[in-house]
């Protein structure tokens, strides 16, 4: 049943920003006082501050004895982002950037959100866990209005990387993804990771690459628009997000924000754990010059993982995790290798890696020089 705060949140909304009356549609908000409640109370409570991607907040890779509950704030941020050069859009965001921060909990262990909607906002927002059960993924007990804050708790009973995404209801789920309203959770097993084997792993560094599709509209000249705040940008963006073809594909919210001086940085013989989410369409990372020596292609943590992939498959509102170790210094690619997307439109983050050449992984026997293509070079043909 449709709660009286439920219809209050959308006459609240549509007399906030006309411009959406139309389109607004909160879906149903459980009602759940009667349920008799959990008594949590000899769990351990232990507070994580959540950092910005491409970097992961403090945890143990092993679970420290018996299940805890696991604190985390977040607050959603309606802003204006540089996308690439010039090219803005007017974003939503959970705690400031594109993508959401990545949490980490173990398997058994409760994760308590506390998610603040600023006053500043226009918009009602919630959030919707793919590693959570019931109620929406929680969508449907945290639709907060602005200058509103909910907290929602929920036992992390899957493991694996699972997406995260705000889902206000009706045209307004898409059009909050796509604005950047998305993130990853990483549900450990309790034991840690295994390989194909059931053998331990362990990783000595985890970079998080959240991918996003961005559709910003074009104005009769071909140069992109520019919008006052989110509720301009609406009917505009809507037309471009319709026809299915995205303006830019990005990893971390902007065209080069892991390339250049702003690269990932590992050390040759470290395990870096990669963890991939696309809350909208699916997506093909690739480690140019490296490979997924373990690949959890579909990020659950139950399955086996795969090995030696060169290439991997990430399906639109999921997150997945590959392990590679780096045997050689230098920069590699990582890419979605959909490669218009990666060159053309943005998909691109470089590691950087020192150590020493590897000569028999790989040798430049002669450097490059002209040769007499009168003798030389036929025997090549068929």
């Amino acid at each position: 049943m449709l709660t009286r705060r439920a219809a209050l949140m959308g006459a609240a909304g549509i007399a906030a920003l006309p411009v959406l009356a139309r389109a607004a549609k909160a879906e149903e908000i459980m009602d759940t006082s009667m349920a008799a409640p959990a008594d949590l109370s000899s769990l351990k409570r232990i507070k994580r501050k959540l950092v910005r991607p491409p970097m992961v907040h403090d945890h143990e890779q092993e679970a420290p004895g018996e299940p805890r509950i696991v604190e985390f704030e977040m607050q959603i941020v309606e802003k204006e982002i540089e996308v690439d050069d010039g090219v803005y859009l007017q974003a939503m965001t959970f705690n400031g950037s594109v993508p959401g921060p990545m949490m980490v909990v173990h398997e058994g262990d409760y994760v308590e959100l506390t998610l603040y909607n600023s006053p500043e906002n226009m918009l009602q927002h919630n959030i919707d866990f793919h590693s959570a059960t019931g109620a929406l993924g929680g969508g449907s007990l945290t639709l907060v209005n602005p200058g509103e804050k909910t907290t929602l708790r929920f036992k992390a009973t899957r493991p694996g990387t699972f997406v995260y995404h705000c889902a206000p209801g009706g045209p307004m789920i898409p059009w909050h993804v796509v604005s950047g309203m998305s993130g990853c959770i990483m549900v450990l097993p309790r034991g840690g990771l295994t390989d194909h084997k059931g053998d331990p792993v362990r990783y000595d560094r985890v970079f998080y690459i959240g991918e996003n599709d961005f559709y910003i509209p074009k104005d009769e000249n071909g140069e992109y628009k520019r919008f006052e705040d989110v509720g301009e940008s609406y009917p505009d963006t809507l037309e471009v997000m319709n026809g299915l073809v995205p303006s830019h594909v990005v990893f971390n919210g902007k065209v080069g924000s892991l390339t250049g001086d702003n690269a990932l940085h590992a050390a040759q013989g470290e395990k870096v754990l990669f963890v991939h989410s696309q809350a909208n369409r699916d997506t093909r990372p690739h480690l140019i010059g490296g490979h997924g020596d373990l690949v959890w292609e579909r990020g659950k943590f139950n399955n086996a993982p795969e090995r030696d992939l060169e290439t991997w498959f990430i399906a639109g509102g999921s997150a997945g995790a590959a392990l590679y170790e780096f045997l050689q210094p230098g920069v590699y690619a990582y890419v979605n290798h959909n490669l218009i997307e990666a060159v053309n439109l943005g998909a691109t983050a470089h590691v950087v890696v020192e150590g020493d050449w590897n000569n028999d992984l790989m040798e430049q026997v002669q450097a490059p020089v002209e040769y007499d293509a009168a003798y030389e070079g036929r025997t090549a043909l068929p």
